[in-house]
């Protein structure tokens, strides 16, 4: 019981570890740091108002708001919102930091516990919590829901590299991975696809199983159709689509509302991010440099460990190795242009966190016959973690100006300071170049084009409104155009409205007393993918239930094989 138990007491205190450099020195500002803390605060305020699913962010665009969490999946943000109703905000991200980590070492570890000993499995785990990329993302970069990603990534590999494929098993990672990060969702679909193509055309041993003394391969011997193994990995990536319907539905469909084009322009396309590339602009080439040294640290990790483990290499493991490897080189530019979604990755190193998980499993299949003892297995397991989190935090933490620490953060919120627009995020009819900072929650002007008062104070529109005017005027809102909003006046819905550069709604009202009434509407695309939600997980329950699960052999043949 004691052996049972190391693992839920180890891979936190190597968390724990991780976290201690900003427990002591306070968050890393990094890259994403200002995008995710505004998402956690504005979900935390929406879900004190009962919006327990928002669409709208009101603080963007300087308090115009954008679609945001229409399109950006919702489990990274919720997750922070939850711990900053509960927790002081200025704990709230070294709190989700460790909490992710600790769940990433749990997954990782169940994964490894299937192909090797528990030894082996626990000292894979943390080099899975605290390697190089894991610790880029949470130091330099911030990317709060990429990192949550890294929890789910190890549970699509143990459902692929199952000898059995189990369709809620596939279903509920594929799922997660949606809802957490949409990069990371496509390239780990693509990495699942590749996976069952190399067990279709060359089926092979369980990681850990021993090589046939025959020198065939062990899949090769079965009579199951290799169809089926097919069929469950498609079953299973479909339902977990069906899963996710409720976030996936919208945004592709609302996707054509706003300038998603603006996710990959310049610096931020595939071609100005393949290893060791230079584009002149000094600040992106060194985190590109970066990324390239961790990109060789875990390949040349990865091929160690599988050179290590010798008999007890799994061909699946080391092909998606070399993808991997490939894919970070203008050699595969034609797959990234031309394959679906694939340019929205935009740095083709987002591949490292699919090599993360591959590179801590090779590592236990080289040691998959290791014995130790906890009192050696423990200490150790800690030298790990400090050993891998001292040097990454000294070249990766960033340090916070004063305007973005947490408590500044929240004090601009609180203010109704606004924030600047996501240029991915704005919509079609606005134009952010003329989008003015500090314009009033509402205005009314005889021109419609008219910029706000002078010394306005800044503030997102009210969502009810009563205006008493002498003449017709046009009444100006600090709100983003949309289709999704539904505007009443003297309660008749207003069909039209008048277009403005900035994008801001502009509603012609009458001489006299007029009342307005702004509301975000459910629309069909989000009752379409709720219902397919609802129906998938009703599948997801009755295939639970009745454990349905397609075996790639049937008994009978199993037993002669065996």
């Amino acid at each position: 019981m004691q052996r049972e138990r190391l693992p839920y007491l180890l891979i936190p205190l190597t968390a724990l570890i991780a976290v201690l450099p900003l427990l002591l020195n306070g968050c890393s500002c990094g890259h994403d740091f200002d995008f995710h803390v505004l998402n956690w605060l504005e979900a935390a305020r929406q879900f004190t108002h009962g919006n327990l699913h928002p669409h709208w962010a009101y603080t963007p665009a300087y308090n115009a708001g954008e679609p945001r969490f229409v399109f950006y999946p919702p489990l990274s943000w919720t997750i922070g919102a939850i711990l900053g109703l509960f927790l002081p905000w200025t704990w709230t991200p070294i709190a989700y930091t460790w909490l992710v980590l600790t769940a990433a070492g749990l997954t990782l570890h169940r994964l490894a516990r299937a192909f090797a000993s528990p030894t082996a499995a626990l000292l894979a785990a943390p080099l899975y919590t605290v390697n190089p990329y894991t610790l880029f993302t949470a130091y330099e970069r911030t990317a709060y829901a990429e990192l949550l990603a890294a929890v789910w990534i190890p549970l699509l590999l143990k459902a692929a590299l199952a000898e059995k494929i189990s369709i809620p098993k596939v279903a509920i990672p594929i799922a997660l991975l949606w809802l957490t990060n949409a990069p990371a969702a496509v390239m780990s679909c693509y990495a699942l696809a590749l996976l069952t193509l190399i067990r279709i055309i060359a089926p092979i041993q369980n990681p850990g199983a021993p090589c046939p003394a025959s020198g065939t391969w062990a899949f090769a011997q079965s009579a199951n159709p290799k169809f089926r193994l097919a069929t469950n990995i498609l079953l299973g990536t479909t339902l977990g689509l069906g899963l996710a319907s409720f976030y996936i539905v919208p945004a592709a469909w609302q996707r054509r509302f706003v300038q998603i084009a603006m996710a990959v322009i310049p610096n931020m396309r595939i071609a100005d991010n393949f290893l060791f590339h230079h584009t002149g602009d000094v600040p992106h080439d060194q985190v590109l440099h970066t990324a390239s040294i961790i990109a060789l640290i875990l390949i040349a990790a990865t091929t160690l460990a599988l050179i290590t483990a010798r008999k007890k290499i799994n061909l699946s493991i080391a092909i998606l190795t070399i993808a991997i490897a490939l894919s970070l080189t203008p050699l595969t530019a034609p797959l990234w242009n031309h394959l679906p979604e694939l340019a929205f990755l935009q740095f083709p190193w987002r591949l490292l966190a699919i090599l993360a998980a591959l590179m801590a499993l090779a590592a236990a299949l080289a040691l998959a016959n290791l014995t130790l003892k906890p009192r050696t297995l423990i200490p150790t397991t800690i030298a790990i973690a400090a050993t891998l989190t001292w040097p990454a935090y000294t070249v990766f933490h960033q340090s916070c100006d004063p305007e973005d620490t947490v408590a500044s953060r929240l004090t601009a919120f609180r203010a109704h300071q606004g924030t600047e627009p996501t240029d991915e995020y704005t919509p079609t009819t606005a134009d952010n170049d003329s989008l003015a900072p500090n314009n009033p929650a509402w205005w009314l002007s005889t021109d419609p084009n008219s910029k706000a008062p002078a010394n306005s104070t800044p503030a997102p529109a009210p969502p009810n409104l009563s205006i008493h005017s002498l003449i017709p005027q046009t009444l100006i809102l600090n709100l983003r155009d949309y289709p999704a909003w539904r505007i009443t006046l003297n309660q008749t819905p207003i069909s039209t409205r008048q277009q403005r550069d900035d994008g801001l709604i502009a509603i012609p009202i009458p001489a006299g007393t007029s009342t307005i009434a702004i509301r975000y509407a459910h629309t069909l695309d989000q009752t379409i993918g709720n219902t397919l939600s609802g129906f998938s997980l009703i599948l997801l329950l009755i295939a639970m239930r009745k454990r349905n699960v397609l075996p790639d052999e049937p008994p009978a043949r199993r037993a002669v094989t065996s």
